[in-house]
């Protein structure tokens, strides 16, 4: 019980869980988004729900890049707060803005050109593909406007006030369910047509108007800040001089999400080829584990931007100290949500009644690997973000290509394509992956503290 009330007396445990809980919400409320949107296209059949699936898998892996890349440019960001330099902020703020406007700009690009190419590489079913193309032709203005709203939170989250963009999602789901559904239906009132009747498309609607909403809304916000100037008072040459350096920083930030995700994409691919028992059972499980991991991810944000506003400010006495705190919390952390999959392996049948038995057989295997995952993939998730805070992003892609693209994916492979292994030593590899790059992430971030010095802080702030 001391040892409790130490930590939460402690200022900077009290600072990150202010900027954590915010963080997680956030996280579960853009879940919640995806979850409504499916929820109401259901009734429409299965076609319009396949092809809502496919378009929103395209738009989410632009708008994971863009998030990936506006964290980048937050822990940039935060440390110009912590060193109280208010040119570096707006340089930052600016270089940030521009190159994840300029990623949305490709992007859309790509999609306006190519969309029906990529859509037939998807699927071959041409109904489908109608109607994926005719909900692109909505979505893809939102990576647009994206682009700046997640630069504008990265911005609102360095400051500390990661409550303003809480109260954006909070603004925007709303709105996105109302609209959607008033879209995807159609209105009337007296006989007058309110809305149309758009069907899938009425969901892309929904959620770019929406998006639209929280984008003014924190405009708004930004406008009304006190003692920030955004107003960039640096010539062309040494903005885009700013801008590449901030790039080099970033970019290993974004590479390393996108290389996750892809993995995690091939791991579904491979798991498709157990049973279809076994896949159900592990898809079924999958939405719980990701929102159990917003927590951990969170604390782990949190901690980052501490630590990068404490390396802005040259404040590094306590520098040691706090990062094995943020690690021993992310293991408490991570325990709680041990203790929750527990729970929820006793009621998962009752979640999802009138399965097969092979399927609830298939549940129970696979329970002790998922309850047990939040405790290695925690642990190197707090890490990976320390170590980015202290500039070595490149070398966490490393760890993270070597674990998850050199050993784990091609032992899975091996395993379900040659030996032909069941769903437990199939799923078994995404623990050994967080295992193996457990020490390296261990390592690495000792040595990091050790010899991180103000030498380090100055090369870090620009």
């Amino acid at each position: 019980m001391q040892l409790i009330n130490h930590y939460i007396r402690n200022p900077y445990v009290r600072s990150n869980i202010a900027l954590a809980w915010p963080l997680a919400l956030n996280a579960l409320l853009m879940q919640s988004m995806l979850m409504i949107d499916t929820l109401l296209v259901s009734p429409l059949g299965e076609i319009p729900l396949a092809a809502m699936g496919i378009a929103t898998t395209i738009v989410a892996f632009i708008m994971g890049i863009q998030m990936a890349l506006a964290n980048g440019s937050q822990l940039v960001m935060s440390r110009a707060v912590g060193s109280k330099n208010a040119l570096a902020l707006t340089k930052s703020c600016w270089s940030g803005m521009s190159i994840n406007f300029s990623v949305a700009l490709l992007f859309w690009s790509i999609l306006l050109l190519f969309e029906q190419s990529i859509v037939q590489l998807i699927t071959s079913d041409t109904a489908l593909q109608a109607e994926v193309l005719r909900y692109l032709t909505v979505a893809k203005y939102v990576v647009l406007f994206n682009a700046i709203t997640q630069v504008s939170i990265a911005l609102f989250n360095s400051l500390g006030k990661t409550k303003i963009a809480f109260k954006g999602y909070l603004i925007e789901l709303p709105i996105n369910a109302a609209l959607s559904y008033a879209f995807i239906y159609g209105t009337t009132i007296n006989g007058v047509t309110i809305t149309p009747e758009l069907g899938v498309v009425g969901a892309a609607v929904g959620s770019l108007v929406a998006i639209f909403v929280r984008f003014i809304y924190l405009a708004l916000c930004v406008s009304t800040l006190d003692n920030l100037n955004l107003k960039l008072a640096v010539n062309i040459e040494e903005g885009f001089a700013n801008m590449r350096k901030h790039f080099i920083e970033i970019f290993p930030v974004a590479a390393n999400v996108t290389m996750l995700s892809i993995g995690v994409s091939v791991y579904q691919l491979l798991y498709s080829q157990l049973s279809i028992n076994a896949y159900v059972a592990i898809t079924l499980v999958l939405p719980w584990m990701r929102a159990g991991g917003q927590f951990i991810t969170a604390w782990a944000h949190s901690s980052a931007i501490s630590i990068s506003q404490a390396i802005g400010s040259k404040q590094l006495n306590d520098l040691e100290e706090n990062v094995n705190i943020s690690i021993r919390l992310a293991v408490a952390i991570s325990l709680v949500t041990m203790g929750f999959f527990f729970v929820l392996s006793f009621w998962i049948a009752d979640i999802y009644p009138d399965m097969a038995d092979e399927t609830y057989q298939a549940l129970a295997i696979i329970a002790p690997i998922y309850i047990i995952l939040p405790l290695v993939r925690g642990y190197n998730t707090v890490h990976g973000h320390i170590l980015r805070a202290m500039g070595h992003t490149t070398a966490v892609f490393k760890i993270n290509f070597t674990g998850q693209w050199l050993i784990s994916i091609p032992l899975c492979a091996l395993l379900i394509l040659y030996f032909d292994a069941s769903i437990f030593w199939a799923f078994a590899i995404q623990p050994f992956e967080e295992i193996i790059k457990a020490f390296p992430f261990r390592f690495l971030a000792r040595k990091a503290v050790k010899e991180f010095s103000h030498h380090d802080a100055e090369k870090l702030s620009y």
